[in-house]
């Protein structure tokens, strides 16, 4: 479930980036009493995810929209679609119509995208997790997406977990000397994960007890070795180079999580059109 507080906020800010003296065109040539009809329509097949953020975008700038989803976030499209119906205030619909579009496109693409790794090892004991490589300003957005799509979350910010990088290795001392100056300031509620390279420095994050141990840019015989090395003593994450063509073979290693930067970073924008209509 999305946080309206939040999703307003990021709208709020897409209309005001958009028309922050107004919108020059449609103020002086459509009536302010005008109405008018139009249809959200797919122009490709795809995982809609953002409907409820689309609708939010006219209810903003017009309280008595009339908004009828004929989809649910997570569902399927076929090209022609109509992903939803809308009347109000002719204005309102034009004004909203690129800030609606752009996030539900956007939103839509990385549904998408999820749901076409997730699809590739979905008969594997394997989460398929994001990244914080994400849009400035629209990572809740984002990461919501990615769920609609089956994905799972990893963590949403800095502030939510310890994961601690080769930049950190490097600049604390080492694997544990990182460890243990993280144990010692952060709740135990919290857990902490440790990058490696090396089956060395999985073992090193192995004994200073690290609760979740990820394998970057490894090939697949040195995740292997470093699956059977955990031996469950820790969550094994996959990461680095992943992508449609190789992350079957990563599942089959063994790890428990694939973190894919590409659900977010690189996706391209569902086809997605709204059409006035009589």
């Amino acid at each position: 479930m999305l946080d309206k507080i939040i999703v307003d906020n990021i709208i709020q800010n897409a209309l005001k980036e958009d028309m922050p003296l107004g919108d020059i065109t449609t103020d002086n040539l459509i009536d302010e009493n005008s109405k008018s009809k139009a249809k959200l329509i797919a122009k490709e097949a795809g995982i809609l995810a953002g409907i409820e953020v689309a609708e939010r975008v006219f209810r903003i700038l017009d309280p008595q929209v009339y908004f009828k989803a004929n989809f649910k976030d997570g569902e399927s499209l076929k090209k022609g679609d109509i992903i939803a119906e809308i009347e109000g205030n002719t204005r309102a619909l034009l004004k909203g119509e690129r800030t609606a579009l752009n996030i539900l496109q956007r939103m839509s693409a990385i549904a998408t995208k999820t749901n076409e790794y997730c699809q590739k090892v979905k008969d594997l004991p394997v989460k398929i997790v994001d990244t914080r490589k994400t849009t400035p300003g629209l990572r809740y957005l984002e990461k919501y997406a990615v769920r609609a799509g089956g994905g799972t979350n990893h963590r949403y910010c800095l502030s939510d977990g310890v994961l601690i990088k080769d930049n950190h290795i490097q600049a604390a001392g080492g694997i544990k000397k990182a460890v243990e100056l993280a144990r010692k300031s952060i709740p135990h509620t919290i857990k902490i994960e440790v990058e490696t390279e090396t089956l060395e420095q999985v073992a090193e994050a192995l004994e200073a007890g690290a609760d979740i141990i990820m394998l970057d840019n490894m090939s697949y015989e040195m995740m292997k070795e470093a699956v059977k090395l955990i031996n469950k003593r820790a969550v094994v994450e996959a990461s680095g180079n992943v992508s449609l063509e190789t992350i079957y073979d990563i599942a089959c290693t063994g790890v428990d999580i694939i973190s894919v930067g590409k659900l977010t970073h690189t996706v391209a924008a569902l086809d997605i059109s709204m059409k006035f209509i009589d």
